[in-house]
């Protein structure tokens, strides 16, 4: 199993033994996507997970919610299917509760494992700024590569403010959008040059070299911190 459903504790056969199976066999996928310095999707998804049984545990009004609603029927009137809530007895939520009990820690252990490599990681990696650095530092080009290695990998990339009703955050997107070999005569400072003479329109743009003392895969761990790694240096 390679995934878990969003709802996987409310869906389907309400049962300890079934759902610890369910939960257990996604468990070691991001095992060992973890032991291949996987990180990403899994590790993201997973503290996704947690933190929705979290406010299960917190509010048992949440696990009826969110348990699929039984058609009644149409209502002509209105032009819509009417649904009703599921009935949730006592019984039931006894399991779920046993179920969440026994996954909050399942999950947590993982959690910490995901960040203890992501940690590592992210201080195994060095970023430069290639050249002078501008004022205006919400685009420009990332040049990441792994040490010991000549690839250069050209990443574009845009930092975005994202509003919800609560907060306002910044995300950033990384494009791949050239792969290059690093030599005497291509230097991150030439590389740069040549971006300027491509892209007119970032005529004096941010550029930063990020290098990975260790080899790690590219878009499921290197990118994805690099990314965070980016966003703190531009702040």
């Amino acid at each position: 199993m390679k995934i878990l459903s969003e709802n996987w504790i409310t869906e389907g056969w309400i049962d300890f033994e079934y759902k610890k199976y369910l939960l257990l066999a996604y468990l070691s996928h991001v095992g060992s996507q973890f032991k291949e310095v996987k990180l990403y999707p899994p590790l993201a998804d997973l503290i996704q997970h947690y933190s929705k049984l979290k406010k299960f545990e917190e509010n048992k009004e949440q696990i009826k919610a969110s348990f699929p609603k039984l058609l009644e029927g149409p209502n002509w009137n209105a032009m819509k299917m009417n649904f009703k809530p599921m009935i949730v007895d006592d019984e039931m939520m006894k399991q779920l509760e046993e179920i969440i009990a026994f996954s909050l820690p399942q999950m947590k252990n993982y959690i910490e494992d995901g960040k203890s490599i992501y940690d590592f990681l992210e201080q195994e990696m060095e970023i430069e700024p290639i050249g002078i650095s501008p004022l205006y530092q919400k685009e420009g080009y990332a040049l990441l590569s792994f040490d010991n290695s000549k690839d250069i990998y050209i990443y574009r990339y845009k930092i975005n403010l994202f509003q919800n009703s609560i907060d306002t955050f910044k995300g950033i997107m990384m494009q791949l959008i050239q792969k290059v070999r690093r030599s005497l005569v291509n230097t991150f400072e030439q590389i740069k040059l040549d971006l300027i003479k491509t892209y007119s329109e970032l005529p004096n743009p941010a550029t930063y070299s990020i290098i990975c003392q260790h080899q790690i895969p590219l878009e499921e761990s290197f990118v994805p911190i690099s990314k965070r790694i980016l966003l703190k240096k531009v702040e």
